[in-house]
């Protein structure tokens, strides 16, 4: 019900009801509502706005309008005031002339008409202004604590406006004494440190032309007040949910009572403003001797597991605390009206308590109560509903005609208050814009239930910064990205560094899952185009899971534990049996489809679960990349079935789009079916950090249209660390298998440098004979690629077969016209300093020149190509890897048909064989600048029209043992490679 409305209600009720009128209240106070970044002071007469300048860009701000006032609206001060005792207040904003005002900005001259609940009274408020910051938010996640118990106290504070070389203070009550070494804080999501290591936290990888050394400086004050926690030198350009999350350790409060907390901070650009610290940057902690800290605890188990007793049990704890006496546990069943003792529920050594055998499908209410000792009295109370809760009890419609978005998010934001749970979705099509998700919220989808998307997601973030020069791409000349180097939002697609327009939205959220065997679908409605941002606004929804700064997150079917695999003449994915048999009952997968750029997008998230989930079981358009995961950590992806995409399937990669780097590592990837325009699997080509650990087991590649599985560093990055069909995941239940793959393998350098500070040239140089214009990054030093480690994989049709793009025909087959390449090992290596015009004028950081590729390793691995090369081939030159150029097409046409290095170090090829089905002239391996590789238990085929089987060209420490070779035909007069060391 709007205010208009609800005034007009109340009228109404004092016409009939004289009672009623004598009671409403005729106060005219007025006070800071809960989020009130605008107001500055309230005095008996005066409502004092700040005013300043910022800069802000939509994705429609052209790229030099970004300088905006903060002055507030009609709309924005309407909803940041309150009345200060309660009642029902009506408010308005007239100018100097009397005049009602509805829209628009605060002028100079306005004033705020206040008309209390018994409809009569009326006051007046003057409005002022001065030169401040907006008022930021200051939030304690414990409200509570009890006296005399040792504890920690957790709170976050984010800023009104965004700025660089920011401030903050904390003003800390007597009673909380935070030290370098008991305090921890977490800066725009970079991580805890404790205070005292602060300045030497690392910034990520940056270069030179990056103005911050180091995230941030410290220092604590003690005041007779309490204690004052200065920060200076923060970047706050970034938006990533709260500025600062601090947690003081060690805390033991004597006295009970209210203690206040206060925060403000002080901007730098485009005008140095402070806030004031008033309104929503002041908390209040009420220290209370009955316990305050009873808590549930949450089943925070990665694999969800239904069980008879999942939603009937229940445990709770609360910390240890001294004279508290004949402690028991109380239950309500209608939200604490009665209550009774909960029997034999509590253990008073450990401060736990386990309930079990509840009654199904009601909401619990729980407290502990004190009979005796100083602690005596009653807790905090804590609910739990025992079952799913169904999301159509809030007025959910799902009738595939009415949008459910905001009766599906009071769902999800009441089962957050309540402390968690899971949320039912039955049979029906529920319609959705963007689904905000909350910590400890669980959706669940039956087989009967389908989320689809609607226009009109939330609009993409406001930002410091304008990517208006770069919205996707980057060609070997463009120099816009790097034309700001502090721009973070220039360094990758537009896709990435946007969260909010998404289906499903989660920022700095922890334990969360969406599971079922139900279907969540885009509908065409999910954007996967590069452009995105020229839509219309109410079409800029690009993702379906858009996670940021995340932690413990599981998305999947109904879990199984058995290993997903596929059938090629039914087409169709089944699960292995105990004892091999066929299993294509895959009802229990989770069905995503038409899912636009990115069926999840997680940025800066740990511990991630995704399984058992079917792509395309429904509709094969609309969909890019399936799984991105950006600067991740603690990866686990199993049972995954793509029937066609247009992009990478996995991809683990680092960005810069939280506005830092953040390496990845820890990934376990396992059974991974499917065809994509691009790669099955892939290492980067986001590199701007270090990639490290990732275990990829039994890969079944039915098309990729780039390469089955591919390993890029392009930004300066060190990938290390890398299996395939290694077993470390679990025990192989088959050999890998690569069909109609341009490239089955293809591991890269280039040096695209797309991190903060880079600083590029553009050089004409000469690569092989050809001539270049393009940049070169002058300050990122190249980045590494090693230990990779390939074993028992078959590859057969290599070719980019695809399906992609083609849907009355599910794979074409091979016509001479598809592109094909070799298995590629390509390292990279600046321009000679004699083949650029005037010199190469830079050195790298590291000194290096070129970036090898080192210790990769080959066993059991058999590839049969497609051929048809003529002997002229052997002559190709493929160029290096320039800027924006990381795919396999840029390599154009090798000189080898089995395998080809360049600028490589170690390589071992073992166990393994090389084929064609028609005859290819080209030397079956051939090595460009590399040092050190052994061959050995090799058979090959060798084209009748090549003398030589291995051709080279600046190789050395090659070491050939046990090699054999027929000639033109496998089979035919094998014959043994003279054995070389």
């Amino acid at each position: 019900m709007n205010k208009a409305l609800s005034f007009l209600v109340l009228i109404v009720q004092l016409m009939v009801s004289p009672a009623l009128a004598e009671t409403l209240s005729s106060n005219t106070s007025i006070s800071f509502g809960a989020r009130s970044p605008h107001i500055i002071q309230i005095s008996a007469n005066q409502l004092l706005l700040a005013s300043g300048n910022t800069y802000r860009f939509t994705v429609d701000t052209p790229e030099d309008k970004g300088l905006v006032s903060t002055r507030a609206t009609v709309d924005e001060i309407i909803t940041e005031i309150v009345s200060a005792d309660g009642s029902a207040q009506q408010y308005q904003i007239k100018d100097s002339r009397g005049t009602l005002k509805n829209t628009g900005t605060i002028s100079e001259g306005d004033w705020l008409q206040v008309t209390a609940q018994d409809g009569k009274t009326v006051k007046k408020y003057t409005i002022a202004f001065k030169k401040m910051a907006l008022g930021g938010k200051l939030s304690l996640f414990q409200n509570q604590l009890t006296q005399k118990t040792n504890t920690s106290l957790t709170l976050s504070y984010t800023a009104g406006q965004r700025s660089p070389n920011a401030t903050v203070q904390l003003f800390l009550p007597l009673g909380i004494a935070p030290t370098l070494n008991n305090t921890s804080v977490n800066v725009i999501g970079r991580g805890f440190v404790k205070l005292g290591d602060l300045s030497t936290q690392s910034i990520g990888r940056v270069g030179s032309l990056y103005s911050y050394s180091k995230v941030g400086e410290v220092a604590i004050t003690k005041t007779a007040t309490g204690s004052v926690i200065t920060f200076k030198n923060l970047d706050l350009r970034p938006a990533n949910g709260a500025d600062l999350v601090l947690k003081i350790n060690d805390i033991n409060l004597k006295n009970s009572g209210d203690l206040t907390f206060k925060a403000t901070y002080t901007t730098s650009e485009p005008e140095v403003l402070s806030s004031a610290g008033t309104g929503g940057e002041i908390a209040i902690l009420k220290v209370t001797k009955a316990i305050s800290n009873f808590e549930r605890v949450l089943d925070r188990n990665l694999a969800y597991k239904e069980t008879a007793t999942s939603y009937t049990s229940v445990n709770f704890k609360w910390p240890a605390v001294s004279d508290a006496k004949n402690i028991q546990l109380e239950q309500s069943l209608n939200e604490g009206k009665t209550w009774t003792v909960a029997p034999n529920a509590v253990d008073l050594k450990t401060n736990t308590a386990e309930l079990a055998n509840l009654k199904p499908h009601l909401l619990y209410s729980f407290r502990l109560s004190v009979k005796d000792g100083e602690k005596k009295g009653y807790s905090n109370l804590v609910q739990f509903y025992t079952g799913k809760m169904d999301v159509k009890k809030f007025g959910v419609n799902a009738d595939d005609q009415i949008d459910d978005t905001q009766k599906i998010n009071e769902a999800i934001a009441y089962l957050n208050k309540i402390g968690g749970g899971t949320l039912y979705f039955g049979r029906g099509t529920y319609l959705v814009k963007t689904v905000h998700l909350q910590s400890n919220v669980y959706l669940f989808l039956a087989q009967e239930a389908t989320i689809k998307a609607i226009k009109g997601a939330d609009a993409p973030e406001q930002t410091w910064f304008s990517d208006k020069q770069y919205r996707s791409g980057l060609s070997p000349t463009a120099i816009g990205p790097y034309a700001d180097p502090e721009n973070y939002l220039t360094k990758q697609d537009v896709g990435h560094h946007y969260f909010r327009n998404a289906m499903f939205f989660g920022e700095r959220l922890d334990n969360i899952k969406i599971i079922g065997n139900g279907r969540i679908t885009g509908d065409g409605n999910l954007v996967n185009g590069d452009n995105v941002m020229n839509n219309a606004p109410d079409n800029r929804a690009d993702k379906m899971f858009a996670l940021k700064l995340c932690t413990n997150i599981e998305i999947g079917g109904l879990p199984r534990t058995e290993d997903l695999w596929y059938d090629p003449a039914q087409d169709e994915p089944y699960y292995v049996g105990k004892d091999g048999s066929k299993n294509f009952d895959t009802q229990n997968m989770l069905n995503i489809d038409r899912a636009g750029h990115f069926a999840l997008l997680a940025t800066g998230s740990d511990f991630i679960n995704v399984h058992n989930t079917y792509f395309g079981r429904n509709s094969t358009s609309n969909v890019r990349d399936i799984y991105d995961f950006m600067a991740c950590n603690e990866v686990t992806v199993t049972n995954i079935y793509c029937k066609v995409s247009s992009d990478d399937i996995v991809k683990p990669g680092s960005d810069c789009s939280l506005g830092f780097t953040r390496p990845a590592r820890n990934y376990k990837v396992r059974n991974i079916i499917g065809d994509t325009n691009c790669n099955l699997f892939q290492v980067g080509s986001e590199t701007v950090d270090d990639i490290m650990d990732i275990c990829v087991d039994n890969i079944y590649v039915l098309g990729a249209n780039k390469a089955g599985f591919s390993i890029s560093t392009n930004d300066g990055g060190h990938i290390k660390n890398i299996h395939l069909n290694c077993g470390h995941t679990g025990t192989l239940h088959a050999r890998s298998k690569m069909l109609r793959s341009t490239t089955p393998f293809f591991i890269s350098i280039s040096n695209r440098g797309r991190v903060l500070g880079a600083a590029v040239g553009k050089y004409n140089f000469t690569d092989n004979g050809e001539k270049h214009n393009e940049l070169l990054v002058k300050n990122i030093n190249i980045g590494m690629v090693e230990n990779i480690i390939i074993n028992g994989v078959d590859i057969t049709e290599v070719y980019g077969g695809s399906s992609y793009g083609d849907a009355g025909n599910r794979w074409k087959a091979y016509d001479g016209k598809q592109r094909k390449a070799s298995p590629i090992i390509a390292g990279y290596k600046l321009p000679d300093n004699a083949a650029v015009e005037g010199g190469l004028n830079f050195k790298l950081p590291n000194g290096q020149h070129t970036g090898y590729i080192k210790n990769v390793s080959f066993t059991d691995v058999h590839v049969l190509v497609k051929g048809g090369n003529a002997v002229a081939d052997t002559a190709q030159t493929p160029p290096e890897l320039g800027v924006g150029q990381y795919n396999v097409s840029n390599l154009k046409v090798q000189p080898s048909y089995g395998l080809w290095a360049r600028h490589v170090k170690n390589l071992t090829v073992k166990q393994s064989s090389f084929n064609y089905e028609k005859r290819d002239s080209r030397y079956v391996i051939y090595l460009d600048d590399v040092i050190g590789a052994q061959f050995s238990d090799l058979k090959m085929v060798k084209p009748a029209d090549n003398p030589a089987v291995i051709g080279q060209k600046n190789a050395s420490q090659i070491t050939i043992d046990k090699i054999v070779y027929d000639d033109d035909v496998l089979g035919k007069d094998p014959k043994p490679l003279s054995k070389l060391n």
